[in-house]
Order: structure tokens, then sequence, then C-alpha cells
């Protein structure tokens, strides 16, 4: 059976909240009901394009990597089950199934948590030109895909849909968030890069980077929106890292490199993606579910 492709959600009789660049997400008092759909985004911009599977990959991942930081910090998750969803959510379980969750609703903090393992993306073109990763100093003798010594909290901002995240210094993440926060969130971002890129190497894929977004529930900082997904992260193989170049990865890096090869200024509206592209893209989400989870299946 051909893989349905679900771009956007329409359910009339929820309350729709917000549309992001991939996920739609409804109002549901005390919870929300998050989608993934199969949209993507790349350079800020949605693809006219769905990438099948795409949804069920970021849904079933993030449902694995939040299992794994419980003794870090709490997440929002409920449920990935329907029959768990509140009623009036269960009549569009042929489009909510392997693709929502149903998640506690808390204050999101208006920061991007990036933590950099290796040197690769804007972080690359940054140290060519300044030496330095979102100003932090760097070696000078460092190449393409090297690994740094300790991991680089970098934050940006986050951005609404259609504008683009910016870079920030952790100082401006303290006067936004205030100075205890900011360096709770830097603290848990790195602790649980540095436990998932153990898991994630034991499984043949390196966590080159990764960007994770936290909440206030009951008083208490947790993580909430999606982990480590390719979305989020790059993934690279491990057979094949070689530093100096540019790495094969399991991430949408595969469709911002099409991109780049066209005459598009990143601007809206974005070109559509070949079959072959699509096609590709995604097996390479698939591909790093399997690596990570064991799994052949979406549960």
């Amino acid at each position: 059976m051909k893989e349905k492709v679900v771009v956007k959600t329409e359910f009339s009789d929820l309350k729709l909240l917000n549309r992001g660049k991939v996920r739609d997400i409804y109002d549901l008092g005390d919870m929300l009901l998050m989608i993934s759909t199969d949209r993507i985004s790349a350079f800020d911009v949605i693809l006219p394009d769905g990438i099948p599977c795409k949804g069920r990959v970021l849904t079933s991942l993030s449902k694995f990597w939040f299992s794994c930081f419980t003794d870090i910090t709490q997440h929002h998750l409920i449920s990935t089950e329907v029959k768990d969803f509140p009623s009036e959510c269960r009549k569009y379980a042929d489009i909510l199934t392997g693709r929502s969750m149903l998640v506690k609703k808390t204050k999101p903090l208006p920061v991007e948590c990036i933590v950099r393992g290796y040197i690769s993306g804007s972080g690359w073109k940054d140290y060519q030109k300044s030496g330095a990763v979102c100003g932090i100093s760097l070696p000078r003798d460092m190449k393409e895909s090297d690994c740094f010594a300790e991991p680089l909290f970098t934050p940006s901002t986050k951005a609404e849909v259609g504008a683009h995240d910016e870079n920030v210094s952790f100082e401006y993440i303290c006067d936004t968030v205030g100075k205890e926060t900011s360096e709770k969130l830097k603290e848990l971002s790195i602790m649980i890069y540095e436990k998932a890129r153990h898991i994630a190497e034991t499984r043949g894929i390196i966590i080159a980077d990764t960007k994770m977004e936290f909440g206030i529930a009951d008083g208490e900082i947790i993580l909430i929106d999606e982990l480590l997904t390719p979305d989020s992260s790059r993934f690279w193989p491990k057979e094949s890292y070689e530093p100096g170049r540019p790495q094969m990865s399991f991430d949408k890096q595969f469709v911002r490199d099409y991109l780049n090869s066209l005459d598009w200024d990143h601007s809206p509206p974005a070109p559509s993606l070949p079959e072959e592209i699509i096609a590709k893209t995604t097996e390479r989400y698939i591909e790093a579910y399997r690596r990570i989870t064991g799994k052949d299946s979406f549960s």
C-alpha cells in the first residue's frame, strides 16, 4: 500500500493553536495535540512537497529519545497512542496514528538550545570567516567535520514561521530568560547531547549537532517539541566519517544540498522537489530511525 502523505490537517471541531514548519498543534485545554506532518522545510522555508513517512519517523524517534533521558529531565509526552487521546480526537485516527503526540501544555522558553559536537554547516562557514563559531573562539587548525574538544552550546532565537532563527550569545539568553534558567538550559542540553551521542555511536551514527526546546511545567524545566530527529539534528554514518570534507547524512542536509545546486535565493516560494530527491530523503529518514531504534516498524 502506498504511504499516505499528510502535509496539512484540517480538524474543524478542534482548536488549531499553531501551524509551524512541520507540526500542526491543537489546543485541548490542559493538553496539546501535536501532529508531525510530512512537510519539510529548508532555510526556514516550507517546501511544497511532502516526504512520505517523515512525520511518523519524527514522532517515533522523539518517543524513543524522550524515554532515554528521564534520569536527566522530564518531558511533555503523555502518549502517542490514539486510544489514549480525548474522544474528540479519535475519529481522526487514520491521520493521527503514528504521527501524533498528546503532550502536557507548558510555557515554552523562547530559546533554541543548540549543541554542536562537530564543526559543520553554518558553524563551519562561520569558522572560516572568523575563526569562531557563534562567537566562541576555536583552534586555528580545525578541518571541516572535526570533533570539538568539548560540545559547544550555541543558542539561537526561536523564530516564527517564515523568519530565520538567529544565533545569539549566552549573555543574550541570560537577559531573555534569566541567568539561572540559562545555565540550567545549557547544562541540560549538553548532558542530553552527550548521552545521546554515546547511544547513537553504538548504533553506527554520529550526532554532529542537534537543537532542542524546553518549557516550564509545574515550575520545572522539561523537554518539549521534538527531540533528536533528522529535522533537528545532523546524523552522519559512523563508518564513512572522515574529517576534512562534508559528510553523507541521514537528515535533511540532502535536501539542502539539492536546493543549493539550484538558482534559488532561499526566499519563498520554494521550488518543488524531484521524485528522486523525495524518495531518497524518505530512505534517509527511515534509515536513521532503523539504526537508532533497531526497529523496522514505527511505534
